[in-house]
């Protein structure tokens, strides 16, 4: 599956909760919103932070939504290889080998 399927199906899944339970859907869209804005933490920071809990948790659909937020917010390659580096440091080989959905995110989304 590529990135781009990744994300079409983040989409989907947002968009079929949002009609079978929209009262929830908004509720959790509204916290995602607070969140991820600019706080303490700016946007940036706070979506490097999201890759590195995505890739621990092995979420493909969060390491691929979260690697897009991050450009989107500025982040570089570095930035987000070193955010992926320290989940490889607390997830081990698993988080690593899903790093690849990291690059493939990159390469997809980053600005060319």
């Amino acid at each position: 599956m590529t990135a781009r399927d990744l994300m079409k199906d983040v989409n989907e899944t947002l968009g079929y909760a949002g009609e079978i339970v929209p009262e929830l859907q908004a509720g959790f869209m509204s916290f995602n919103k607070q969140v991820l804005s600019s706080g303490a933490l700016d946007v940036k920071t706070k979506e490097l932070i999201a890759i590195a809990t995505s890739l621990t948790s092995t979420c493909e659909w969060c390491i691929t939504y979260h690697t897009k937020m991050a450009l989107d917010a500025g982040a570089t390659r570095n930035e987000i290889m070193e955010a992926s580096f320290v989940a490889v440091l607390m997830g081990g080989a698993p988080a690593l080998m899903h790093v690849k959905l990291v690059k493939d995110a990159v390469e997809a989304f980053a600005k060319r």
